[in-house]
């Protein structure tokens, strides 16, 4: 009876109401209509918080690469794929969230109090699997949401070019480094909420806009489909949708964000489906319109013309960019805390200073390789596909491999994927598919093409796919009878190619 009644107890526990992370504010003041502004607008921690969380870190920069895959991929392919990898990813996110409350549920059972710590996925991985997991999966993660951050910065660059062009893309690296350090003062995902809602909104009036714009434009004169002609580019391609839909990095951190973490098993799949409104209609109606000329603009911006939408479409997407970098890095940050021993801080000040070395090595790394497009599908195939498909899928296998596990499971497979032995099944799947088709043909395809960029552009490339400058205009001077001089016309003096122009047409078509 006494045994019967303990059990019931533990179950319990799986419904209790998580603590939240304290930062910089007073527990029980006195509610003015400065605190509740305050909680509007910057304390989340709700079902629909953690959705808006979600859909808008998902979606993000790569929705301006993603016609330029349709056109590595081909229409039909680039579909599938996308409806393939989104259902995938959500997958991979259950999973995360399911050793996520698994491991709060038995340290709750310890009396072990969260409400100062942010839990991270590596500390879920330790306490399940022990630290050889969790080095595993903090160096994929680190190194993932490391060069994550990177990409924000490069897609900042790239867009605002397409506005004001005065400045060469490294320059705008420089500037927008500078204005990312900012999100060092951003305590926790808790504080995301009017960000993510914004954000959300934001890719929501560029992925119409593309679409709209893109029917309206018409199709180009000549426009050809010919994708896939090559396997490079085919899997550089699919690649880049696997990176999509890899968001998934920051789940834990999201979930911990949360005051009822266990509400968010199907929030991943409903954010996927939304985005899949964005990025299907968008991605093909740019790829009808454009054809292979996208082969040659990785961002879809450069080849619809200029007009006020345009201008802001991209001034959005800059905003969206600079929340998007703040989700990559934030988890980066606690990291840093933990190790120097300022995560318990209170004083955000002081979190913020400590914070900003990890700025650093992001703005040099999104100098080096500015290489907007490709580097997608290198970081998603080298490092998404461990992060947040092999090893969230592997380490489910491992922490209920045993008949005890599986029995004081907090959450139990669900019935529609046929419960522990359907999971098992679909684990193995997910690792054999993704390190053979991801990581095995992916990582060689968009290496291979990743290599042939820095070989054609080098690195610390001063303004990466930017159209050749025009040519000087030198007048000749003037005779000394020029009232009987007939005047010549204003010959333009030789200006070679700049070396990161030479060859942009061979390389993206696959040729040496």
């Amino acid at each position: 009876m006494g045994s019967t009644s303990n059990g019931n107890e533990e179950k319990v526990v799986e419904t209790v109401m998580v603590g939240r992370y304290v930062e910089m504010e007073q527990d029980g003041e006195e509610k003015t209509i400065k605190s509740r502004l305050s909680g509007l607008l910057w304390h989340g921690g709700s079902a629909y918080d953690a959705w808006f969380s979600c859909a808008s870190n998902q979606v993000a920069q790569v929705l301006l690469t993603l016609p330029y895959s349709f056109s590595q991929l081909g229409m039909l392919s680039g579909i599938l794929f996308q409806l393939f990898y989104g259902l995938m990813g959500s997958w991979t996110a259950y999973l995360i969230s399911i050793l996520y409350v698994e491991y709060r549920t038995r340290k709750e059972r310890e009396k072990v109090d969260f409400r100062n710590h942010v839990i991270q996925w590596f500390e879920v991985l330790d306490g399940l699997l022990g630290k050889h997991w969790r080095n595993v999966g903090l160096a994929f993660n680190c190194t993932f949401l490391l060069f994550g951050s990177v990409i924000q910065l490069i897609a900042c660059a790239s867009n605002i070019y397409y506005i004001n062009d005065k400045l060469d893309k490294r320059t705008w690296t420089y500037i927008f480094g500078a204005c990312c350090a900012t999100t060092v003062f951003i305590p926790s995902f808790h504080n995301y909420r009017i960000w993510s809602f914004l954000g959300l909104v934001m890719t929501t009036y560029t992925a119409w806009y593309l679409t709209i714009a893109s029917l309206l434009h018409g199709q180009v004169e000549g426009v050809k489909h010919s994708g896939p002609t090559k396997l490079v580019l085919y899997f550089t391609g699919a690649t880049n949708i696997l990176y999509t839909f890899g968001g998934h990095a920051v789940t834990v951190e999201i979930m911990h964000a949360m005051w009822k973490p266990q509400k968010f098993k199907a929030i991943y799949l409903l954010a996927t489906l939304y985005v899949l409104t964005l990025t299907l209609p968008s991605a093909a109606s740019v790829y009808w319109a454009f054809g292979d000329a996208l082969l040659n603009h990785s961002n879809a911006f450069s080849l619809l013309p200029r007009t006020a939408f345009r201008d802001s479409a991209v001034v959005l997407m800059l905003i969206h960019q600079f929340i998007t970098f703040g989700f990559a890095c934030t988890p980066l940050y606690f990291v840093w805390e933990k190790a120097i021993g300022l995560h318990d801080c209170r004083s955000l000040c002081k979190r913020a200073a400590a914070r900003l070395p990890v700025v650093v090595p992001i703005w040099f790394l999104a100098i080096i390789f500015p290489f907007f497009g490709p580097i997608n599908s290198a970081v998603g195939s080298l490092l998404v596909s461990f992060t947040v498909y092999v090893i969230p899928a592997l380490a489910h296998m491992f922490t209920f491999r045993s008949a005890v596990a599986r029995e004081h499971a907090v959450e139990r497979p669900p019935r529609l994927v046929g419960g522990w032995i359907g999971a098992y099944m679909m684990n193995m799947f997910v690792v054999a598919w993704v390190l053979v088709v991801g990581f095995g043909l992916g990582g060689w395809a968009s290496m291979t093409n990743f290599i042939r960029q820095i070989n054609t552009f080098g690195l610390f490339a001063k303004c990466y796919q930017c159209p050749p400058p025009m040519p000087t205009l030198t007048p000749t001077p003037f005779p000394s009878n020029a009232q009987n001089a007939t005047y010549p016309a204003i010959i333009p003096s030789p200006s070679p190619a700049p070396s990161y122009f030479v060859h942009h047409h061979h390389y993206h078509h696959g040729r040496p």
